[in-house]
């Protein structure tokens, strides 16, 4: 048995980022992009109005005011899009649109509210400063200017300034494919009728979708029944993914066969139990490079493991360099007694408390009853030298979802 440090080290020692991928940048959302992006132009190329106005001569516009109003000829308009046709002289002004060129010229926009149109002059009503609200070439990015960086996470935002500079495609590290099979007799799929004495197969599903929030590819290949041919089968069509995960058979029982089976198609295992509190039966191992993990049947005990050593391992695979969830520091509302020796993991509900957070758990800590992961945003970790906490004290806790970082309302508003 080893700890969960040694654990995890092993685990990421064993995997690397996958190879690289050309693909369309909407489809590039939250992906690892694997090269830096260079401008290979000005955004804005030129000079173009901030403003629904007129482009002028700021000098013209000295003492204007809504009494005493400056009269410019208007020579032009140009609307958004357009190639300004004529220079702005001393007394001249040009209609613009937001967006449109600056003409040769003009030194500032006045917008449409200071201004007022008669015939074919209009009366400037306030003075004007030099630029004044004109988008200066290259102001948001320059040529030549990296402007997303190798390794940056694809957002909204970088989605958008790819369009700008005109890359509709991009390099990106490719998404593994993971393998997700359950074992056992005992379990029934998800449409089937079960009797009393089965039970339906949630992990295949609930660790799909821990796949699935990692932004990688999941293949549920079913139920594998206790029985050597069914296993090998089974795995022996996982071998076409990047990693390979079962849940259960991985105790000690006459029917837990998965770490013979893992070995018979070639896994080199790792290692086998973590000192952890759910967890504890969780085998590792590799076939060629590919990343094999064994989970325990129990639905917790599967999900915390997934979120301790596979999502990590998956993320680092898909080129992340934050692969770790959040730690934050709780005060704890309740005693917690605990074996020594072993990291607990404690399912809990955290909560904002004036400026800080306090923590409490969800209630009875089985590892059968998934109920406390449904309630869970987090789960308290109590090191394995630990056999007590009392209320009042503090605690680290893994925030496992985004709750924290949302909110009803707006707290500016």
């Amino acid at each position: 048995m080893i700890t969960v440090a040694k654990a995890l080290e092993h685990i990421l020692q064993t995997v690397s980022p996958l190879g690289l991928e050309k693909i369309n940048i909407l489809n590039a959302l939250g992906r690892v992009i694997s090269e830096d992006i260079t401008a290979g132009r000005n955004i804005p190329p030129k000079d173009n109005s901030a403003m629904d106005g007129y482009a002028l001569c700021c000098q013209d516009t000295v003492g204007a005011s809504v009494k005493n109003p400056v009269l410019l000829e208007v020579i032009e308009d140009i609307p958004a899009g357009a190639v300004p046709q004529r220079n702005i002289a001393i007394g001249q002004a040009a209609r613009i649109m937001t967006g449109a060129p600056i003409p040769e010229g003009a030194d500032a926009v006045m917008r449409m509210e200071d201004t007022e149109k008669e015939g074919n002059r209009v009366k400037i009503m306030a003075e004007a400063v030099f630029k004044q609200d004109i988008r200066s070439a290259g102001e948001d990015v320059s040529e030549g200017e990296v402007v997303v960086l190798r390794g940056s996470v694809l957002r909204p935002a970088e989605i958008g300034m790819l369009a700008s500079l005109g890359r509709s495609f991009v390099s990106v590290h490719q998404k593994p494919l993971i393998a997700m099979l359950a074992t056992g007799d005992e379990l029934v799929d998800i449409d089937e009728n079960p009797s009393p004495w089965k039970i339906v197969n949630s992990n295949s599903y609930s660790i799909a979708a821990q796949v699935l929030d990692c932004g990688a590819q999941v293949c549920i290949l079913g139920i594998a029944r206790d029985e050597r041919a069914d296993l090998i089968a089974k795995f022996q069509a996982a071998l076409r993914a990047d990693v390979i995960i079962s849940s259960g058979g991985v105790s000690v029982g006459d029917y837990d066969l998965v770490k013979d089976i893992m070995k018979e198609v070639g896994s080199r295992m790792q290692f086998w139990q973590v000192a952890m509190r759910p967890g504890k039966p969780l085998a590792y191992g590799t076939i060629g490079k590919t990343p094999v993990f064994g989970l325990p049947g129990n639905p917790v005990s599967s999900m915390i493991s997934f979120e301790q050593f596979i999502r990590p391992a998956i993320l680092k695979m898909m080129g992340h360099k934050k692969i770790f969830r959040k730690t934050i520091r709780a005060r704890l509302k309740e005693d917690i007694k605990k074996r020594k020796g072993l990291t607990h993991f404690v399912r809990a509900v955290v909560e904002d408390a004036n400026g800080g957070y306090t923590a409490s758990s969800t209630g009875e800590q089985g590892s059968g009853i998934l109920k406390s992961m449904v309630r869970a945003n987090g789960l308290i970790v109590l090191p394995e030298e630990t056999e007590f906490v009392k209320a009042g004290d503090e605690v680290t806790v893994q925030i496992i979802d985004d709750s924290l970082k949302l909110t009803v309302k707006p707290e500016y508003l």
